[in-house]
């Protein structure tokens, strides 16, 4: 149930392993209209939960098994699109996440040094220099980054459509335009009928919310976006990005960027709110103080790109679980499964739960099904209007916290109170 990346992944990994499976997907829009056709581009071994998170209940070696399911998942995102013929513009170029103040300098020292705590060497991350920056990101007042090769830019639109055909090609049923209300054992209830199934996933993400019962399990926080036209050699020769690396840096509330192929700049970030009930609105996709910040942070990283237009605005939710941790699960008892809580890294992670499903509903005791995300539960969010005033509050605490940041040098201390409620 969803025609995002988790049910598209899932559909054509279950149809590759066992063509006389009958698979359906029910998708209340067309497929990837929610977050996986609207992200920024990222195909990362990101994973929401830290290491010490994902340790705790289970152990070092779990932990470090799920990390390098994810660095393997950006690589099989690119060898599957290829073997299905689709053309998603990807560049493993890695990710540069830029210092440009002292306690983000301080922040990508960290970042490095638990790397190494957890026996991460760097071909897993680096730190690199200002000058070692500055020539891979020509942005402001670099002091400094951290790297990691694990990371492509894509096309994400071109991805999740291309996966819609590849499913429809191996004999999966599409059925676009048709809304569900709930989900039970064995069957979907729809609002143009009743589907029944052995084996039932739930795979709706931000849209979780309305579903029957499920309204405080995943909430969706709304990520906007802006893209430059097309811009000249001369511009990108100062700023950078030659083998289309995405981009961010080691700011509190989090910005994200990439070159496309066809030379724009795409850039975006947190900074909507959240809507009381968990509301979902197509008016939501915009928010022209938060589009007007954007363009406002992306001249101060480029300047170069002070009278660039901005040809393309938009937005989108994406889901978090109230402890930041992404799950993927199937009840044996009942054949409901579920994957979803990507907290806006869901390229690759969609793949990975998509291979662990397949395993799941065939069988099949894997290195996947073995992962400790695997049967994870998130407890449910806090009734409103609780979750509506922190939530809306903690991210105007971040916001806050980056302006302190800026005009003293100094961190926050406003950070280190509320960064531990967002992750």
């Amino acid at each position: 149930m969803g025609a995002g990346f988790t049910g598209l992944w899932t559909a054509l990994y279950l149809a590759r392993a066992d063509p006389s499976l009958r698979v359906t997907v029910v998708e209340a829009e067309t497929a990837g209209f929610g977050a996986s056709g609207r992200n920024g581009g990222w195909c990362s071994a990101l994973f929401p939960a830290s290491l010490d998170s994902l340790a705790k209940g289970t152990s070092r070696t779990a932990a470090l098994a799920q990390h390098q399911a994810m660095r393997d998942s950006v690589d099989e995102v690119l060898r599957a699109a290829s073997e299905e013929g689709i053309d998603a513009h990807a560049a493993k170029g890695g990710t540069i996440a830029v210092a440009r103040s002292e306690p983000q300098w301080a922040r990508a020292r960290a970042e490095v040094e638990h790397a190494r705590s957890w026996g991460l060497d760097e071909d897993d991350i680096r730190l690199l220099d200002g000058a070692e920056a500055t020539a891979v990101l020509g942005a402001t007042g670099v002091r400094g980054a951290s790297y990691t090769p694990d990371c492509a830019a894509i096309h994400p639109a071109r991805l999740v459509r291309g996966l819609a055909d590849a499913v429809e090609r191996r004999g999966v049923v599409l059925h676009e335009r048709t809304p569900a209300t709930a989900i039970e054992p064995g069957r979907v209830v729809t609002k143009h009928g009743i589907l029944r199934a052995e084996h039932v996933i739930r795979a709706t993400e931000g849209y979780t919310r309305s579903l029957a019962g499920e309204r405080r399990l995943l909430i969706p926080v709304y990520s906007l976006i802006i893209a430059t036209e097309p811009l000249p050699a001369e511009a990108w020769d100062q700023i950078g990005l030659r083998r289309r690396e995405t981009f961010s840096d080691h700011r509190h509330l989090i910005i994200y960027g990439q070159r496309t192929a066809d030379d724009r700049l795409v850039f975006g970030g947190r900074g909507a709110p959240y809507h009381f009930g968990s509301r979902i609105r197509p008016g939501y996709d915009r928010n022209d103080r938060v589009f007007r910040a954007l363009r406002a942070t992306l001249v101060d990283l480029f300047p170069v790109l002070r009278d660039a237009e901005i040809t393309h605005r938009w937005g989108g939710a994406l889901g978090i679980a109230r402890d930041w941790t992404a799950s993927v699960g199937l009840d044996r008892s009942t054949g409901l499964g579920w994957a979803g809580g990507y907290v806006g890294d869901g390229v690759s992670t969609t793949n990975l739960a998509g291979r662990t499903l397949a395993d799941l509903v065939l069988g099949r005791d894997t290195d996947l099904t073995r992962l400790p995300w695997v049967g994870h539960r998130s407890r449910s969010w806090e009734p409103e209007p609780i979750r509506w005033l922190g939530i809306n509050a903690g991210l105007r605490a971040m916001t806050w916290a980056d302006i302190e940041e800026k005009r003293t040098g100094r961190e926050s201390r406003v950070a280190r109170l509320v960064s531990p409620l967002f992750g």
